[in-house]
């Protein structure tokens, strides 16, 4: 019987801290899960130990080796039209609001930890539902962002297997998917063409000019984020939103409200106020 690694502590305390300060993910809290979730990465790699492993994950220059480890940790199983009850809002009244104030005719949304692209499609998808007919009258761009250029990389191949699909309309999927092989879909050009992607880390400055945006989505990320990291994140994702303009999160996430300037909407939705509101 082969003994898996144990994660001492002093190699679960190098590694936590480095991910808390540079991302702002909090794990000290998580060593059985981080000892768990990395004991078959690390037989397979070829290693005999933890202490190995994260020095091969540090004298990476690249910062791929952690952001590979980071995926393993946090990634959630996604799929399309996940927290259905977040479409349907758009669709009564974030959406008919943006069509009455929008005299430009274009919508800005970031999907702000976009993860294998399942979010941004089905946000283009349902806008591109809402505007019918008129959609060739507006201008839709949508922003997606992740840490890791890995799983973005799925995304912009834009292929997934139909069980991530079983959510979707039978009208949507016949609309905006091809059937390729292995039981598996091709996201639609008229899809695709309006989302781009780009690496981000929700810990730095919002460098993107196309704000500010009137909806985004930042879902069942902050839940990883320790207090202060997840006050300074609310507040940058504030100040790239449009007033008037929502906020998604996740429905096991929530802001406190006494240091936000957001208007509690509804559970894991929020708004930017209008001025004077």
């Amino acid at each position: 019987m082969i003994i898996p690694p144990k994660l001492s502590d002093a190699d679960f305390k190098r590694l936590t801290d480095f991910v808390l300060k540079k991302y702002g993910i909090n794990l000290t809290q998580k060593k059985i899960l981080v000892e768990g979730r990395l004991a078959s990465t690390i037989k397979q790699r070829g290693f005999d130990s933890f202490t190995a492993f994260i020095d091969m994950i540090f004298a990476d220059r690249t910062g791929t080796e952690m952001i590979n480890l980071l995926n393993k940790l946090t990634t959630n199983h996604t799929f399309f039209l996940r927290e259905k009850e977040h479409y349907d809002f758009m669709k009564d009244v974030a959406l008919p609001y943006i069509e009455k104030t929008k005299k430009d005719h274009k919508v800005n949304i970031w999907s702000a930890a976009c993860s294998s692209g399942e979010e941004p499609y089905t946000n283009v998808m349902a806008l591109l539902e809402y505007f019918g007919h008129k959609s060739a009258q507006w201008k839709i761009e949508h922003l997606a962002t992740d840490i890791s250029e890995r799983v973005m990389s799925k995304a912009k191949e834009a292929i997934y297997h139909v069980d991530s699909m079983k959510n979707l309309p039978d009208t949507w999927k016949r609309k905006y998917f091809t059937a390729v092989e292995n039981s598996c879909f091709k996201v639609s050009p008229e899809v695709t063409k309006r989302v781009t992607f780009k690496t981000f880390n929700l810990m730095d400055p919002v460098p993107f000019k196309s704000y500010p945006y009137d909806i985004i989505f930042c879902r069942n990320v902050m839940i990883y984020f320790e207090h202060n990291t997840k006050i300074e994140v609310v507040k940058r994702l504030y100040e790239a939103l449009a007033p008037g303009g929502y906020l998604f999160i996740g429905h096991a996430e929530s802001i406190t409200r006494d240091t936000t300037q957001y208007k509690f909407i509804k559970p894991a939705i929020y708004r930017r106020p209008l001025p004077g509101e």
